[in-house]
């Protein structure tokens, strides 16, 4: 399963809630590096088509953002916690597989085991970035707290217990996200260099 082409030079990790702009933060990155350079690792991806494969379901449905995916999100996220329970790399691996530029941004690294199998293949690339945002700005962006989703480890899991390097507030009234990534982007830039 081991398809890589090379190690990585920097591996950083990404979590965060639902709609607080993971998906939006990483490719500002990735299109600042450009493809060459940068890879976005999502580890969802993996996760939905062996989902969908595994019990017939459409898989560009499950990628999208629409009602399709919703319907299923909940009995996913517990395929997916016994799938992890198994093999916590499980994933990560399949996400990994390929990929070949010295820069990789894992999109949506949702549990303790995301960040940890990371950190133990990389321990020297590693580096974990939380992105936040409140409730009401979420809320704005069409987030509606859902039980079993919002309160489950999937959305949880990395709300404590974890020291990241960076947090961004991607909010209004904070620093412009280009500022708060000057140091994210002039790391992945001496990583590609070297």
């Amino acid at each position: 399963m081991e398809d890589r082409v090379c190690e990585p030079r920097l591996v950083l990790v990404f979590s965060g809630k639902r709609k607080s702009g993971k998906d939006y933060v990483t490719d500002l990155i990735r299109n600042r590096l450009g493809p060459d350079v940068c890879c976005i690792v999502r580890l969802s991806g993996p996760l939905k088509q062996q989902y969908a494969q595994e019990h017939g379901l459409d898989l560009d449905q499950l990628l999208g953002s629409g009602l399709y995916k919703e319907q299923f999100r909940t009995d996913m996220i517990s395929w997916g916690q016994n799938r992890r329970q198994r093999d916590p790399g499980f994933f990560c691996r399949l996400a990994t597989r390929g990929v070949h530029q010295p820069v990789w941004v894992v999109s949506d690294a949702r549990r303790l085991s995301d960040l940890q199998w990371f950190c133990s293949m990389f321990p020297q690339q590693t580096r974990c970035v939380r992105v936040q945002s409140s409730e009401r700005t979420r809320a704005q962006r069409g987030w509606t707290f859902t039980k079993g989703v919002d309160d489950a480890e999937s959305e949880c899991g990395l709300d404590s217990g974890v020291e990241f390097d960076w947090i961004i507030i991607n909010e209004a009234d904070a620093p412009s996200l280009e500022e708060q990534l000057l140091p994210i982007l002039a790391l992945a830039e001496e990583a590609a260099r070297t």
